[in-house]
């Protein structure tokens, strides 16, 4: 008799971990589908573009390791500088992906280079500056005067 309840019990078990997991991707999905623009991914993204900053025509070197410490940032460097690592596992919003959120980590100010910046996005003028989200293989250009 033991036995068959000790069966029935995990069973149970297995069955309620089953079902929580089915609701929280089913939730997720809503979150997608319900509109929410801000998020722009439940499942994560491992994404690289290119960053290089130039200040009066000399290109400042972006060091390795920007993001990577005690804390580990899903936005970082390695010793491939100037690509700019985007390794979120789990829930990406807009946010996450911002070029300002890049500066933020590596702890210097967007503007801290000079305040007449230009910027190209694969060689196309682009004035979203901080704000612009970041996407696999774009190659960005700031050019501080």
């Amino acid at each position: 008799m033991k036995k068959h309840s000790f069966t029935i019990v995990i069973i149970a078990i297995l069955v309620l971990a089953i079902g929580l997991i089915w609701w929280a991707k089913a939730n997720q999905t809503k979150q997608v589908a319900s509109g929410d623009s801000n998020i722009l991914s439940m499942r994560g993204i491992h994404t690289h573009p290119e960053l290089k900053i130039f200040v009066k025509g000399e290109q400042i070197e972006i060091p390795q390791n920007v993001g990577i410490g005690a804390v580990h940032q899903p936005m970082h460097t390695h010793d491939d500088a100037p690509i700019i690592h985007l390794e979120y596992p789990a829930r990406v919003t807009r946010e996450d992906t911002r070029l300002g959120k890049f500066f933020a980590v590596w702890g210097k100010d967007f503007r801290e280079f000079g305040q007449n910046v230009t910027m190209t996005v694969n060689g196309e003028p682009n004035t979203e500056y901080e704000n612009y989200e970041m996407k696999d293989g774009d190659k960005i250009e700031l050019h501080y005067e």
